[in-house]
C-alpha cells in the first residue's frame, strides 16, 4: 500500500478564539470551541434557526486566520462525498474522446471538504452544516475517519492523514436524533437565543446608527410577539436584524411601532401565524407590549 502521509496529527501551537466584532459569541460559546480546539474533538452546535449556528464557523476562521471549508449536508448526502469522489464519467470521457492517459486514476479522484481539510498542509476550520439532514446511519459512518483523522482512497491504495487536525463544527437543527456513539465523540454546545440585551448589542453590530428609542421599541415588540403561545414559528435574530433595517430605510415612527408590527412578513413566515396575529390585533383593537 502506498501511503501519502503516515504523521500523526498534532495540536502544536493550537489556536484560541475569543468572538470578533461582528459575531459576538458568549462566554460559554466561547469556551465550548476553545475545549474543543484543545480536546481535538468536533464541536457539535444546536440552538433555533437564527442563532449564529453557521455563522460560527465563519467567526472562527476568520478570527483565527484559518481556511474554512464548508460541507452542507443534504438528505441524499453521504459519508464518502466529504472525503472524495471518483469521477468515472470524466475518465469514460477522456478514454473516448480525450488524449489523456487514463492510467492515472489520481487525476480523477476529486476531494470533498473532509478530505481536503485532512490532505491540507495547514490547519483548517470544517463546517459539516446541518447534520441531521442526512439519513440515520450517516453520523455513525463519519466516526472512524473522524477519530483516526485518516482515509483510503480504495480506487489508488493510498492513505491520506491529517498533518493538523481541523477544527470540525458541526451544526444540527434537531430535525433527527444523532447516535450516543457519535455523541460521545463532539463537545456539544446549545446556543441559547439571545436576551434582549445581547440582542441590542447584535443589532448595533449590523445597524450602528439605528435611534436609540426605535431599537428599543422594537426589541419590545419583537420580545412580546416571541412569547405569544400560538406563535408556532418564532422569530429569529436574522429576522430581527432584516426588520430593523426595513424600520430605517421606510423611516416608520416610534409611535406608529408602539401601536402595530409594520412588515411583519419579515417577522412571521408562516400563514397561520400571521393569522394569529391579527385575530389578536383584531381582539385588542390593537398590540398591547
Amino acid at each position: 500500500m502506498t501511503t501519502s502521509s503516515t504523521a500523526t496529527p498534532t495540536s502544536t501551537a493550537l489556536p484560541t478564539f475569543s468572538g470578533t466584532a461582528e459575531y459576538l459569541a458568549p462566554a460559554d460559546l466561547v469556551d465550548a470551541v476553545n475545549v474543543a480546539i484543545a480536546l481535538e474533538k468536533p464541536l457539535l452546535i444546536k440552538g433555533e434557526p437564527g442563532t449564529g449556528k453557521t455563522r460560527l464557523a465563519e467567526a472562527v476562521a476568520a478570527q483565527l486566520g484559518l481556511p474554512l471549508l464548508s460541507w452542507n449536508i443534504k438528505s441524499t448526502t453521504k459519508a464518502k462525498d466529504g472525503l472524495y469522489v471518483y469521477d468515472t464519467v470524466a475518465r469514460l470521457n477522456d478514454a473516448r474522446f480525450g488524449d489523456h492517459d487514463i492510467r492515472d486514476i489520481k487525476q480523477y479522484i476529486k476531494f470533498g471538504a473532509l478530505g481536503r481539510s485532512f490532505v491540507s498542509e495547514t490547519r483548517q476550520v470544517l463546517l459539516i452544516d446541518e447534520i441531521d439532514k442526512a439519513d440515520l446511519e450517516f453520523p455513525n459512518d463519519l466516526l472512524h475517519e473522524l477519530d483516526r483523522m485518516s482515509f483510503v482512497v480504495d480506487e489508488t491504495s493510498e492513505t491520506h492523514t491529517a498533518k493538523l487536525r481541523p477544527i470540525v463544527i458541526i451544526t444540527s437543527n434537531n430535525e433527527k436524533e444523532l447516535p450516543d456513539a457519535f455523541l460521545r465523540r463532539c463537545v456539544f454546545h446549545y446556543i441559547s437565543f439571545p436576551n434582549e440585551a445581547q440582542m441590542k448589542d447584535i443589532s448595533r453590530v449590523h445597524h450602528p446608527h439605528v435611534e436609540d428609542q426605535l431599537l428599543q421599541t422594537a426589541l419590545l415588540r419583537f420580545y412580546w410577539l416571541r412569547k405569544q403561545p400560538d406563535i408556532r414559528k418564532k422569530p429569529s435574530t436574522s429576522e430581527f436584524i432584516d426588520w430593523i433595517s426595513a424600520l430605517q430605510k421606510t423611516g416608520v415612527a416610534v409611535e406608529r411601532l408602539q401601536q402595530d408590527i409594520p412588515f411583519v412578513g419579515l417577522l412571521l413566515k408562516k400563514e397561520t401565524d400571521v393569522q394569529q396575529l391579527t385575530t389578536m390585533k383584531d381582539t385588542t383593537r390593537g398590540l398591547r407590549m
